[in-house]
């Protein structure tokens, strides 16, 4: 290569390795934060009393532990460890064993604000030693210290204060450690100090809040430095598997939309879907009044799904599972054999029991653990008194987004008003809806009548008729199409009207036709006779022509053999007697 040329070659600067990070093991935070808190720095996590904390941290060294063979060391200010062994015992956390098996060392460190004294100096020295033998007790890797508030409780001088905090972090990074350090939540900063969070490589901002008698608890990665992250609010959920927390993190829609097709249970109803069904993976809405049949479709498209061996999720917000199972047998569909063989789930609870964000978070948790391939809400409309229109929809979106991201078709029931327009009555949500069905009540005289209806259905043909359909003892029925003289479909008593007057049109139809083949065979036979008799005259006639010729053939031969023996006789001529005479 010439001098020039070597002149004009640009180096691309060298990439500076990505940050190691230490999986937290916690459902939905790994994933909000890239792959884990910062491997070997320190993270802060803050927040009001009771919003999680502490359980936060100690699942973070339980799961290290076990997940990931990382042993923990937890040095408590406020909390002793026969405490902290009952409180995380009721959560299915064995800290005592972890204890023994020498993967978790679980230190209380006693501080009585009266007791110290800003005398002099002021320093973590004792705190550093303790803290250093624990960690090379068992090899640590990780470390969490929860309050900070309780250790600098005596303090008020900042400039102290600001120094022995820095000279923690330090420390800890110094150790090589990955150290979580709680803090409690000030008036107006993120800590009671505001000064923790500018020395953490990580901050994690927990929250409790009650909105409209609704408490929810939520996450929000305040800052995490070189790493990128979700900074949104996240619902989280605790119950006794600890904690999880759901992530909406993904702006993409990026799922990947299948062509397999699912049976609705209804024979004729995958008729009108081209003859196969819903997509797999699709979102199908079915809407309705108060009783037109939403729950009974809905419990066909589950019993075709357990029939095939798929394992079927029932979020129930209005029934209970043994009242949806019994009103169910009365049209001929019968729930309990699935429940028992565990194909399916019945999930039954009142919206009213937590926020949108918990029941979003719920049914993450519930649908990760049970693995379905079919989920059904009914009715979606009963979250409308939790949140505004805008927020329910948000929900669903997150929902139906997470849903088709694992290919779980998902049926959502939705409640309308009679005589409401088609779509004030959906929570404006017919427009993320693959598939969506329309059930009818129509009042004709003194009956109602049940009517289905395709609105759309995205990516295949399908039938574009109001279907009259009934609830009968062998379930769904949906009937032919019955239209009258005007032009207008017919239903109920209208249709039986009419089928009956078919039934009679078809009757004398039939009637006519048979007079008219009996009729036509009467003239059959009567043609028939008419030729035998003609066919009997003819007969006669040729043989009396027969012998007419034969007498006359006969009397003609004896007339000639009369006449040559005349001739002999009579000794006529030669010409006469036939003979040629001779000449000489």
């Amino acid at each position: 290569m010439k001098q020039n040329e070597r002149k004009n070659v640009i180096r691309k600067p060298r990439r500076p390795p990505p940050l190691t990070k230490a999986p937290t093991g916690i459902q939905g935070l790994d994933e909000l934060t890239g792959g884990g808190l910062p491997r070997g720095r320190p993270t802060l996590l803050c927040g009001s009393a009771g919003c999680g904390k502490t359980l936060l941290a100690m699942e973070f060294l339980v799961r290290g532990a076990m997940e990931f063979g990382e042993p923990g060391v937890f040095m408590a200010f406020e909390e002793d460890t026969t405490e902290l062994v009952t409180n995380f015992a009721s959560l299915g956390h064995d800290l005592k064993a972890l204890v023994a098996r020498k993967k978790l060392v679980l230190d209380f460190v006693h501080i009585e604000r009266s007791e110290i004294e800003e005398t002099g100096e002021y320093d973590l020295e004792g705190l550093f030693v303790r803290l250093g033998h624990a960690i090379d007790s068992i090899g640590a890797r990780r470390v969490v210290l929860d309050t900070i508030e309780a250790l600098f409780s005596g303090l008020s001088n900042s400039t102290i204060l600001r120094a022995e905090m820095r000279r923690l972090f330090r420390w800890l990074k110094e150790k090589g450690v990955t150290a979580v350090i709680t803090g409690e939540r000030g008036d107006t900063r993120l800590t009671r100090y505001g000064l923790e969070e500018y020395v953490a490589d990580c901050v994690i901002l927990l929250d409790h809040r009650v909105e409209g008698q609704m408490a929810t608890r939520r996450l929000r990665i305040v800052k995490y430095r070189g790493s990128t992250h979700g900074t949104s609010e996240y619902p989280f959920l605790i119950d006794e598997g600890g904690i999880s927390v759901l992530p909406i993190s993904s702006t993409g829609l990026t799922h990947v939309a299948g062509t397999e097709r699912v049976s609705s249970g209804v024979p004729r109803l995958d008729a009108m879907l081209g003859g196969k069904g819903f997509y797999r993976g699709s979102s199908v809405l079915v809407t309705g009044t108060a009783g037109t049949g939403k729950t009974s479709l809905t419990a066909h498209f589950i019993h075709a799904a357990t029939a095939r061996g798929e394992r079927c999720l029932w979020l129930a917000y209005e029934e209970s599972s043994s009242q949806i199972t019994r009103n169910m047998r009365s049209i001929g569909i019968d729930l309990e054999p699935p429940v028992r063989r565990g194909t399916l789930r019945f999930h039954a609870v009142l919206p009213s029991i937590c926020g949108l964000e918990m029941h979003l978070v719920t049914i993450h948790k519930l649908v990760n653990q049970f693995r379905p391939r079919i989920v059904v809400l009914d009715p979606v409309t009963n979250f409308a008194a939790l949140g505004s229109g805008a927020e329910v929809k948000a929900m669903l979106t997150r929902l139906i987004e997470s849903f088709k991201t694992h290919q779980i078709t998902a049926m959502f029931g939705s409640l309308t008003m009679g005589g409401t327009p088609l779509e004030a009555t959906d929570l404006g949500v017919s427009s993320l809806m693959d598939t969506w069905l329309l059930l009818r009540d129509v009042q004709n005289g003194a009956e109602r009548n049940r009517f289905l209806q395709i609105v759309k259905s995205r990516g295949m043909s399908h039938s574009n008729q109001m279907r009259e359909f009934l609830l009968t003892d062998h379930g769904v029925e949906l009937l032919d199409v019955y239209v009258g003289p005007s032009g207008l479909l017919l239903a109920g008593g209208a249709r039986e009207a009419l089928e009956a007057q078919e039934r009679a049109q078809a009757l004398v139809r039939g009637q006519e036709t048979e007079a008219k083949k009996r009729e036509l065979e009467s003239k059959r036979q009567a043609m028939k006779a008419q030729v035998a008799v003609l066919q009997a005259e003819f007969e006669v006639e040729q043989a009396e022509v027969s012998t007419t010729i034969g007498q006359d053939r006969t009397r003609a031969g004896v007339l000639a053999g009369d006449r040559d023996q005349m001739a002999r006789q009579r000794q006529s001529d030669a010409r006469a007697a036939g003979k040629t005479p001779r000449h000489k």
